[in-house]
C-alpha cells in the first residue's frame, strides 16, 4: 500500500507563489516517476508537472517557466514551487506516483493519488 500525504495548498492572489509538498509512503516502485496533476470545477484532470526518478522534470505548456518541481528521493517527497500564479492556476492538486516507464515516460497516471490540495488564485 502506498499513501501520499500533501500540503501546501491555499489562498494567494495573482502573481503570488505557493510551494506544495507531498510525501510518499509504503512499498513506492524503486524506479518512480513523481508528479502533480490538477483539475478544475467542470474540466478534465491535468498533468502539471513530472518528476523521474533520475531528476528529469516535464511540465504542461502552460505552467512552463513558472512552476519548478522537484525531489528529495530520501525522503519519498516531490515538491512544486508555483510562482507568477494566475487565476486559471486556481484548482485542486493531486500528487501521483508511478513507475518511471509507465508514468514518466508514457505519462500514463500512476496508480496512487493523493487526497488532493486545494489552490485557489483570486484578488
Amino acid at each position: 500500500q502506498v499513501q501520499l500525504v500533501e500540503s501546501g495548498g491555499g489562498l494567494v492572489q495573482p502573481g503570488g507563489s505557493l510551494r506544495l509538498s507531498c510525501a510518499a509512503s509504503g512499498s513506492i516502485p524503486s524506479r518512480n516517476a513523481m508528479g502533480w496533476y490538477r483539475q478544475a470545477p467542470g474540466k478534465q484532470r491535468e498533468l502539471v508537472a513530472l518528476i523521474l526518478s533520475v531528476g528529469t522534470a516535464k511540465y504542461a505548456d502552460s505552467v512552463k517557466g513558472r512552476f519548478t518541481i522537484s525531489r528529495d528521493s530520501a525522503k519519498n517527497t516531490v515538491y512544486l514551487q508555483m510562482t507568477s500564479l494566475k487565476r486559471e492556476d486556481t484548482a485542486l492538486y493531486y500528487c501521483n506516483v508511478g513507475d518511471d516507464w509507465n508514468t514518466g515516460i508514457l505519462l500514463r497516471p500512476g496508480a496512487y493519488w493523493g487526497q488532493g490540495t486545494q489552490v485557489t488564485v483570486s484578488s
